[in-house]
């Protein structure tokens, strides 16, 4: 399919939903975003796997970064995308195809930014980090992510959000010692023991500090719980896996640290973890943005890709048409007025002097 360029922003995202790129599944999608590009006279495109990069090469004292997935979770009998009223249904309207309509449209509509500008779009980002496209290129192309300012074109209902929470999970061990259930005071029932674990996540009062303005609000919780040996045995081993959303006042180290403290005598192996980003909204370029865009920045309850970009040194936040809450839904759906919203406040951006 091809796609239109010149359409308006909603009719263009809905284009976008109908061509299906679920992760592993983007080369329809990348294929029709390159195609686009290419043709446009005042940007360099190229093609790394399926991502498309497209620059402006002007010559301006600033370089900023847009970027968005072209991926979506599962197709859930939400394709092709329908309109409702001033809603646009299908899978990936908010999250974040709404996005990268947006990105699409400035990159036709804005020749001459007063800022230089790489718009990347990347697949993957709905699963396991090792296939992120965004993290391959920033391993072996970092170049291409290199700029002032960067903006990641996520779901938050055309609302700027600072920064990004950062996340661990680790499997907290209790143990205790087997025994016929009949005879259970011969060994140490490790699931009892494990009490003491889910004591200290009941207890738990997260932390809700403010950094760089915003405030964030931590959790910690429990996701899983596996032990038991069979019906007749006192198990000698039970498992918590735990899961921290930290500040990113911050890092994966002092997280860590932290929950070392909390579950000092037991076991704990970190399982997956991921840096924070700070907000870094007092950067000039940042501040530049929340002028041009307006409202009041709030922060990032969750981890995004801006992780990456704060892990090179370039501040980021997050800002699409799309809904957090409706990502990933069977009945996800976009404000068609948010997405021409996200457009007008964008334009005013780059067009900014």
């Amino acid at each position: 399919m091809r796609l239109d360029l010149g359409a308006d922003v909603a009719e263009l995202t809905a284009a976008i939903v109908d061509i299906e790129s679920v992760s592993g599944r983007e080369k329809a999608l990348a294929d029709a975003v390159e195609e686009a590009l290419r043709p446009l006279p005042h940007l360099r495109v190229e093609r790394d796997g399926d991502a498309v990069i497209a620059r402006t090469a002007l010559g301006r004292a600033e370089r900023v970064v847009i970027a968005g997935h072209l991926d979506t979770v599962p197709v859930n009998g939400n394709l092709p995308s329908r309109v409702v009223g001033d809603r646009l249904y299908g899978c990936g309207t908010s999250d974040m195809k709404s996005g990268l309509a947006v990105m699409l449209k400035l990159a036709a509509t804005v020749p001459e930014p007063t800022r230089d500008v790489t718009y990347l779009f990347y697949e993957c980002e709905e699963v396991e980090a090792v296939r992120n496209g965004l993290a391959r290129l920033a391993a072996s192309r970092p170049e291409l992510l290199a700029g002032d300012f960067a903006v990641l074109m996520e779901p938050t209902a055309a609302v700027i959000e600072g920064g990004c929470q950062g996340t661990i999970r680790v499997e907290v061990t209790a143990r205790g010692a087997r025994a016929h259930s009949a005879r259970a005071w011969m060994g140490v029932n490790a699931i009892h023991k494990a009490g003491e674990i889910l004591d200290v996540l009941r207890s738990y009062r997260p932390r809700k500090p403010v950094v760089d303005g915003l405030e964030y609000h931590e959790g910690l919780n429990a996701v899983f719980v596996r032990g038991g040996v069979a019906g007749n045995v006192i198990p000698d081993e039970c498992t918590v896996t735990v899961n921290y959303r930290f500040a990113p006042d911050r890092t994966l180290a002092d997280a860590e640290a932290h929950l070392r403290e909390l579950f000092e005598g037991f076991e704990v192996t970190v399982v997956d973890a991921a840096e924070s980003a700070r907000p870094g909204l007092a950067h000039p370029a940042a501040a530049a943005f929340v002028a041009a865009v307006g409202g009041t920045p709030r922060a990032k309850l969750g981890w995004t890709d801006v992780a990456r970009f704060s892990a090179l040194g370039v501040p980021a936040v997050n800002y699409g048409p799309g809904d957090p809450p409706l990502s990933h839904t069977k009945d996800e759906y976009v404000e068609i007025p948010l997405i021409r919203d996200c457009e007008r406040r964008m334009r005013a951006w780059l067009t900014a002097g």
